[in-house]
């Protein structure tokens, strides 16, 4: 969704919404913008009549939701990361051939993508997702071009020579596929008789496949005796014409001579009339020797005007320099279009490339394609290439992390592709990280699973807030599901030790209904977690009370059970609890608590009667007054047996 600097007029409609009728206004959301209707007319009218209470959600880059892109962003991630590790190897003569290939990577994924989608056109049977999937192939292979175009331009910087042989390639693989044409002329029975044989030549030597051409004259040799010797002539200039190569050590000015010398030649046998006999054979000649007006008579074998302007840079300027092009590249689009039609967004991003202008290509592709992702992947890639530090602030951030940002925030309002924005704010060194932390507060923790996973992103980043707000989310979520483990599991990794401590007393209040504890595993496993608070410190040292108790070793029972109630570590509503676990101790045959110990117990006993604060209720409850007695009996039959045994108290 795309907006003027008017709210009330969308560049794009909103599907149920009609901004003729109503006035709209809108708010910015963490990954979409909200759209809604007002409760008056528009400005105005002043009829005051109330409009619908609809909320329209736009979303900021809704090819992320597209199941058959799935492929664009996860792939084209891996190559990103990658050119990212390998920014320091990229040094020397290998820099600008790894750059190149990165380059390559990116759109083989784009046309692998692009070929997919039209295998999803071709198998649906909904008309409706069938105009969808051939929309976003116009989109991928109008990407592809403009990504092709960059990459010969920019990433390669292709000098003069090889810069026609790029651009060759370039129309070949995008422009004009005539391999279905060919096919059919071959499958006829007379290739030479069949109706499209010549459209056939022409887009062969319009694209500079002079063998391809040479074979199918040949055919019309055979066919036709008489034409023979114009065949052997037209064949002969055909294998001759001087091209750039790649492998060639022959230096410009000599390529220029040689074609010089070829060029006079066929003006020659143009001029003495060889081929005024075979109007297509005379039209062929006219187009090696680079006549405008003859290659403009083939429009609409060529469909395109970059089509027509690389063919005429082959027959007329075949060694044309990169800062040339601009030129050629206006004057083509200005012949080709005739002044009928005006040209077109691609058109005007393809003329940008030519003229060099990056940042241009960059502004307009950001504007019309559909999503962020190729805007930030092609500034990433020219960015490693050198090629914008005269564009490095835009927005208040440089060009390259402005871009980056946005595709990762579009990531981000995806269920699962969120994971891949994480990286690239990794790779924003200035405002990523703020990036990151503002969006990840904003992940959905639907599951447990996935809580994790965040919170080892955060955790492995050192943000120490995220990860103790994404715990106390975590542990509010299984308190409130009574999931007391899980919860107090989430509130020691949050280190928070009111939480905790609030937990721990839900364990006690549990303990104290059911007379067991749950989830033992953790509470057996706190290790030094359980000073996170004196609570959960009673907590786990309570459990071992009742190990050591159920393992029969009293006397280490005896003393941690002391050690609890007089630490003062124990919340007070449980003294009565701990008093009464001491009772089967006391009752042993064999003298555990020592008269010292037995003394202390009595203490705490006084204390918990003397010092509650409800001690008249406390006293007409039975059951605790019955308890407090059965307290008293064990104590002071436990304090004889000791004297007994000891045959004096000290300090008696």
């Amino acid at each position: 969704m795309i907006w003027t600097g008017d709210v009330q007029k969308p560049r794009e409609v909103v599907p149920g919404a009609d901004p003729s009728a109503r006035q709209l206004c809108f708010a910015w959301g963490p990954a979409e913008v909200l759209v809604c209707e007002t409760l008056f007319g528009r400005a105005g009218t002043g009829d005051g009549v109330p409009s619908s209470s609809r909320v329209f959600v736009v979303r900021r880059d809704q090819d992320i939701y597209i199941q058959t892109l799935r492929k664009l962003f996860n792939e084209s991630h891996g190559i990103f990361m990658g050119l990212q590790r390998s920014e320091e190897e990229l040094a020397g003569k290998s820099r600008k051939a790894q750059l190149v290939q990165v380059s390559k990577n990116y759109r083989s994924v784009i046309r692998a993508c692009m070929e997919d989608m039209h295998q999803a056109a071709i198998s649906t049977r909904d008309p409706a997702l069938q105009g969808q999937y051939s929309t976003q192939v116009s989109i991928l292979s109008a990407m592809e071009l403009i990504w092709n175009l960059c990459e010969i331009l920019f990433v390669e910087a292709a000098t003069a020579g090889a810069l026609l042989l790029r651009l060759l390639d370039w129309v070949r693989l995008h422009v004009c596929d005539v391999d279905s044409m060919v096919r059919e002329v071959l499958s006829s029975e007379s290739p030479s008789k069949h109706k499209l044989f010549w459209n056939v030549v022409d887009v062969f030597v319009l694209q500079g496949r002079m063998d391809e051409a040479r074979h199918l004259l040949s055919k019309e040799a055979s066919a036709n005796p008489t034409s023979m010797n114009m065949y052997k002539i037209l064949d002969d200039l055909m294998k001759k014409m001087p091209v750039p190569s790649l492998g060639n050590t022959q230096t410009l000015t000599e390529l220029e001579l040689k074609w010089q010398h070829w060029h006079e030649e066929c003006q020659r046998y143009l001029q003495d009339g060889t081929f005024a006999s075979n109007p297509h054979m005379e039209s062929i000649c006219k187009i090696l020797l680079g006549d405008e007006d003859a290659i403009l008579e083939k429009k609409e074998l060529m469909t395109t005007w970059y089509h027509f302007l690389v063919t005429r840079l082959l027959y007329s300027h075949p060694t044309v320099k990169p800062m040339e092009l601009r030129f050629y590249a206006q004057s083509s689009m200005d012949l080709f279009l005739g002044g009928e039609n005006s040209p077109e967004p691609l058109d005007m991003i393809l003329m940008a490339a030519f003229e060099f202008e990056m940042h241009q290509v960059i502004k307009e592709c950001s504007i019309v394609l559909s999503n962020w992702w190729f805007v930030a992947h092609l500034t990433d890639l020219l960015d490693h290439c050198k090629l914008l530090q005269s564009h490095n602030l835009y927005f208040g951030s440089n060009m390259r992390e402005f871009l980056l940002l946005e595709y990762a925030s579009g990531l981000f309002s995806h269920h699962s592709l969120w994971q891949l924005g994480v990286d690239y704010f990794d790779h924003c060194p200035e405002f990523g990280r703020v990036y990151l932390e503002l969006h990840i507060e904003r992940i959905p923790l639907s599951t447990e699973q996935k809580a994790l996973k965040v919170l080892r992103i955060c955790e492995q980043r050192q943000m120490h807030e995220q990860v103790r707000s994404i715990c106390k989310i975590m542990a509010m979520k299984a308190l409130r599901n009574n999931r007391l483990g899980s919860a107090l599991s989430w509130s020691i990794r949050a280190k928070d030790a009111a939480f905790a401590t609030l937990i721990s007393d839900r364990f006690l209040k549990d303990y104290c209904e059911r007379g067991c504890f749950s989830d033992l595993d953790l509470i057996d496993n706190l290790g030094p977690s359980m000073l996170l608070s004196d609570r959960l410190t009673f907590l786990g040292k309570y459990r071992e009370f009742h190990r050591l108790y159920g393992e029969k070793r009293f006397p280490e029972a005896a003393r941690l059970l002391l050690t609890l109630m007089t630490a003062h570590i124990a919340p007070c509503s449980f003294w009565m609890t701990l008093l009464t676990d001491a009772l089967p101790l006391l009752e042993q045959k064999e003298v555990i608590f020592s008269a010292e110990q037995t003394y202390e117990l009595m203490r705490c006993l006084e204390d918990l009667t003397a010092g509650n604060p409800d001690k008249q209720k406390f006293q007409d409850d039975d059951v605790e007054t019955t308890k407090v007695e059965m307290l008293r009996l064990a104590l002071a039959r436990n304090l004889a047996r000791v004297i007994v045994k000891e045959g004096t108290v000290e300090g008696s």
